[in-house]
């Protein structure tokens, strides 16, 4: 890998008491950083404390015509979407 081109990712632990609970402040914390720039909250993943190398995804993680993500929960119903439904 060249050095100019290397890329870091910050692990920023958040304790959560169940993982749908994680799951829920992962998806709010990853829409809020998508203000900062290099930030890929389509990437954001919750794993258990003991269980840090198994990774659940909290977006869905198709990528749409223009190459932008789908911006649903992992493993939502019908067709993805760039527009949260309310």
């Amino acid at each position: 890998m060249t050095r100019g081109r290397e890329r870091f990712v910050i692990h920023l632990p958040v304790l959560a008491g169940d993982l749908t609970g994680a799951v829920r402040l992962a998806r709010v914390v990853a829409r809020w950083a998508s203000i900062l720039p290099y930030t890929d909250p389509g990437e954001a993943t919750v794993s258990y404390e003991d269980e840090q190398g198994v990774h659940h995804r909290v977006f869905c993680d198709t990528r749409l015509p223009g190459g932008q993500r789908c911006l649903l929960r992992a493993g939502h119903d019908g067709p993805c979407t760039r527009r949260l439904l309310r």
